[in-house]
C-alpha cells in the first residue's frame, strides 16, 4: 500500500517566472543588495500605494520591527505594548531595541490586540504600540490611533500575516508610524526570508535603510557598481540586516501573482469554514465589515469538553495521517524566558492563554489541490 505524501504545513507556490528570475539572477553574479531589491522594493512600494522612499527591504520581518524601533528614537528602557498572542520575534525585537515589551491581552472573537487592554496597559512609560494583525485579520487601527494620538505614542504595525489586508479601505501597515512585513517561506508572499519597513517619514525610512547596512552611507550596489566606486562612512552602529537580489529575485513575481493567491487562498479559507461548520470545534470569525481579511492562517479551537481530544492529541494525529499543522500560537508568557525574565504567568491574560492552548492552525496555501483540501477535511472528520 502506497502511504500518501505529507501535506506540508504552509508550503508556497512557486512558479516557473521566480525559478527562471532565480538563475538569472544567479548568472549575473549580482547575488547581494542590487537592482532586483530596488525593483522589488518599487513594486512593493506600488503595492501599499507609496513609493519607493518610504520602504526598506531587510532580511526578515524580524529586523524590520527592530530597526523600526531602533530608527524612531525610542528612549531606553521605554514600554512597548504589544500581544501576548504573536511569534516570539514581536517581543524579541523590542528587547533587543533596548525597551520593555508590555503585554495587553486579545479580543477572544478576532484574536488581535484589545483597544481596551491597551489603554488599560499605558503607564507614563509608555512609547509605543506595537500591534500585531494576527492571522491576517486587521486590529481595529481606528480605535487603536485614537489611543496613540491621544497619549502621544508611536505605532508599529507588525504585518507578518497581513500583506493583502486592509481596514476601512486603507491597507495594513499605512495606519502606524512603521509597519513591518514578512517574506519568510509560509508567508503571502515569499522569499525564503525577508521583510520590509515601510515608514510614513521618509526621515525615518533613510535612517533605517542604514540602521540596516552596518551604518553605512552607501550599499554595495552604490560602491561596486558601473558607475565608480563610491567610498562609504559609517555614520552608526547599524546591523547586518539587507535583502539580497537572490531573494527579491523570488518576491519579485510571488508579488505579482499576490492577487491571485489571495484568491485561492480565500476560497480555501471558505470551504473549510462550510465544511467544519457542523462540527464542535471553534471556528474563526468571518471577516468584519469594511475589512479586507489576508487568509494566511486558518485556527480552529480544539476545546476537550466539546471535542473530546486534547489539542496537542489532535496534532499527533493529524500528524499521523501525514497532516502538517501549527500552533499560533501558544501565548508568550508560557515561555520559560519570559516568565524568568519578567515574571510573566499566562493567567495574567486569559484570553491569549485559553486560545494558545487550544488553537490548531490547519494547511492554508494557494498550493493547495482541491483533493490536499479533502485529505484535510476528512482528516478532521475523522477525529471529531
Amino acid at each position: 500500500m502506497n502511504e500518501q505524501p505529507f501535506l506540508t504545513f504552509g508550503s508556497p507556490l512557486i512558479g516557473e517566472e521566480e525559478i527562471a528570475e532565480v538563475e538569472a539572477c544567479l548568472r549575473s553574479s549580482w547575488l547581494g543588495t542590487g537592482p532586483r531589491v530596488a525593483r522589488f522594493e518599487a513594486d512593493f512600494a506600488a503595492h501599499l500605494g507609496t513609493d519607493a522612499a518610504h520602504v526598506a527591504a531587510v532580511n526578515s520581518c524580524t529586523a524590520a520591527l527592530h530597526v523600526s524601533m531602533v530608527a524612531a528614537g525610542l528612549e531606553p528602557g521605554a514600554e512597548v505594548i504589544t500581544t501576548p498572542l504573536t511569534f516570539c520575534a514581536t517581543v524579541n525585537a523590542i528587547i533587543h531595541a533596548g525597551l520593555t515589551p508590555v503585554l495587553a491581552d486579545v479580543d477572544p472573537v478576532t484574536q488581535c490586540i484589545s483597544p481596551e487592554a491597551i489603554e488599560a496597559a499605558i503607564t507614563p512609560r509608555t512609547q509605543a504600540i506595537l500591534p500585531v494583525h494576527f492571522a491576517g485579520r486587521p486590529c481595529e487601527m481606528d480605535r487603536i490611533m485614537a489611543i496613540a494620538d491621544k497619549h502621544k505614542l508611536l505605532v508599529i504595525e507588525d504585518c507578518a500575516h497581513a500583506i493583502e489586508t486592509e481596514y476601512h479601505g486603507r491597507k495594513a501597515g499605512t495606519f502606524g508610524d512603521f509597519g513591518a512585513f514578512s517574506f519568510y517561506a509560509t508567508k503571502n508572499v515569499v522569499t525564503g526570508e525577508g521583510g520590509m519597513i515601510l515608514g510614513r517619514s521618509e526621515a525615518h525610512i533613510a535612517r533605517a535603510k542604514v540602521l540596516a547596512l552596518h551604518g553605512m552611507s552607501k550599499d554595495a550596489w552604490h560602491r561596486f557598481g558601473d558607475k565608480g566606486y563610491k567610498h562609504y562612512q559609517v555614520v552608526e552602529c547599524g546591523f547586518k540586516y539587507n535583502m539580497m537580489d537572490l531573494q527579491a529575485a523570488i518576491g519579485i513575481h510571488q508579488l505579482a501573482r499576490v492577487e491571485k493567491n489571495w484568491l485561492r487562498r480565500r476560497e480555501v479559507w471558505n470551504h473549510y469554514q462550510q465544511a467544519l461548520a457542523d462540527l464542535p470545534i471553534g471556528l474563526p470569525a468571518e471577516p468584519a465589515p469594511d475589512t479586507r481579511h489576508a487568509y494566511h492562517l486558518y485556527t480552529v479551537m480544539i476545546d476537550r469538553e466539546r471535542c473530546g481530544i486534547e489539542r496537542d492529541q489532535f496534532l499527533d494525529r493529524m500528524n499521523a495521517q501525514r497532516i502538517g499543522t501549527g500552533v499560533h500560537y501558544l501565548s508568550l508568557p508560557e515561555h520559560p524566558y519570559y516568565q524568568q525574565r519578567f515574571g510573566w504567568r499566562p493567567e495574567q491574560w486569559p484570553n491569549a492563554m485559553k486560545i494558545g492552548r487550544e488553537t490548531v492552525s490547519l494547511p492554508l496555501s494557494a498550493k493547495l489541490s482541491e483533493s490536499d483540501v479533502a485529505r484535510v477535511l476528512s482528516a478532521v472528520r475523522n477525529l471529531l
